[in-house]
């Protein structure tokens, strides 16, 4: 071991800076899937709530219109 400092050659550095440039590019690609997750979520809720406060009266009664079978009642 010695005290003195390695010479850094031009093969060393573009090895580094291809690392750092990968680095980079998984950051703002996981970014990039983050942010769309996200959205994906915020745009679920805020459909939801606009479906939800969006009924009209008829909802309530959809389903008021409709014959129940009569299997109680017979006579039988």
């Amino acid at each position: 071991m010695s005290t003195q400092p390695e010479p850094v050659t031009a093969e060393d550095e573009t090895k580094e800076t291809k690392e750092s440039s990968a680095l980079r590019v998984i950051g703002w690609l996981s970014m990039g899937v983050a942010v769309a997750a996200l959205g994906v979520f915020v745009g679920r809720e805020l459909r939801k709530r606009y479906k939800f406060n969006h009924r009209t009266p008829y909802d309530f009664y959809s389903e008021a219109g409709k014959r129940q079978t009569g299997e109680f009642g017979l006579g039988i």
